[in-house]
């Protein structure tokens, strides 16, 4: 007896569903900017807009943990329109955030 593949079942995968295309790391990128900017005001320490720096480091790690996920699920390349770009920049804001808010509290455990 001889099966064919018109005849076989078959079943849907359900999933959970991420942000695709580029909105999602758009998004990831634009929070690491911002926290880049909120780290680099805390680290400078001169206005009222400065935060925790544990805030800018859990936020900075956050975003570069968010840009990471978004690359492991990106099919193709830069240029494909999966948002490799908005991913990568997320995690190098980041990472850049996570280093300003370290930098923030390693300065504000000498001063006191």
């Amino acid at each position: 007896m001889q099966v064919h593949d018109a005849m076989l079942p078959i079943h849907s995968v359900v999933g959970v569903s991420v942000p695709g295309g580029r909105f999602g790391p758009t998004v990831a990128a634009l929070v690491g900017l911002a926290v880049v900017v909120i780290g680099w005001r805390t680290f400078r320490r001169r206005d009222r807009y400065a935060s925790r720096p544990s805030t800018v480091i859990g936020a900075g790690a956050a975003t570069a943990i968010a840009g990471v996920v978004f690359l492991l699920l990106a099919d193709g390349g830069p240029g494909t329109g999966n948002g490799v770009v908005g991913s990568s920049a997320a995690v190098m804001l980041g990472v850049v955030a996570t280093l300003l808010g370290t930098l923030a509290h390693k300065r504000s455990d000498t001063v006191t």
